[in-house]
């Protein structure tokens, strides 16, 4: 029996462990349908406080109907003593005192209700400011926890996670293009060494490359040629004589 008892026991553990991981999964799913029930609730007190307030109200206008009344009342005992008529004045006077009785009986519960009222309206205030302050600290939760899945997602990027597959195949394309780029490179300078073209560059550029001619060359070959100067030579005999 001890063994089946641990056994029992045992399991019990296991779903207890079970079932606080499912809620620890889920806490910000449980976190804001707690907040929505506590946001029912408070509808709920607000509509109670509503009718509170409304009954107290009705029960004031009678209150003040039955003041109103024993007012009247006590004028018509007042004539009625002065004529003499005495059986009407008790008559009035017994009415009189009937809505005084209803007044003291619910003028107490006009007071307490109204104590009520503070106490709940005091009560929801304070409980909206908390379920407020608790939605907030929600939001930086939630924002949070999305930032640290973030984060180890990189933090795991080396580890054989798909990110880190994405950078090993960057890196390996780059490799692959700047090869590539060496090569087109090496090529073009071997194709122009066997065909002469590096030569005929370097003699371009030398100006002596057959065909080239300059601005000077033109303006050279444009101008009309330098008249020659002659020297008179004398004839020898002429400077004898």
């Amino acid at each position: 029996m001890a063994i089946w008892s641990k056994l029992f026991t045992l399991g019990r553990a296991g779903a207890n462990e079970a079932a606080t991981a499912v809620v620890d999964r889920n806490a910000l799913r449980i976190l804001d349908q707690e907040i929505r029930d506590a946001d029912k609730a408070q509808g709920k007190a607000r509509d109670d406080l509503a009718g509170l307030v409304a009954r107290r109200r009705i029960l004031e206008t009678e209150v003040e109907s039955y003041r109103a009344q024993a007012a009247k009342y006590e004028s018509s005992a007042r004539m009625a003593m002065d004529k003499g008529d005495m059986d009407l004045a008790r008559q009035v006077a017994q009415r009189v005192a009937d809505l005084e009785q209803d007044i003291a009986m619910k003028a107490p519960q006009i007071e307490d209700m109204r104590a009520a009222e503070d106490q709940i309206h005091k009560a929801v205030a304070a409980t909206d400011r908390k379920i407020e302050q608790l939605r907030r600290e929600v939001e930086v939760v939630k924002v949070n926890e999305s930032v640290q899945k973030a984060q180890s997602t990189v933090a795991a990027a080396g580890a054989g996670s798909s990110l880190g597959s994405a950078a090993e195949s960057l890196a390996r394309i780059r490799e692959r293009q700047a090869i590539r780029g060496e090569k087109i490179r090496a090529a073009g300078e071997l194709e122009d060494r066997r065909t002469g073209a590096d030569l005929d560059e370097k003699l371009r550029l030398a100006g002596i490359t057959p065909g080239h001619s300059s601005a000077d060359d033109v303006l050279a070959r444009l101008s009309p040629p330098k008249p020659t100067l002659q020297i008179e030579q004398r004839d020898d005999t002429s400077r004898d004589a």
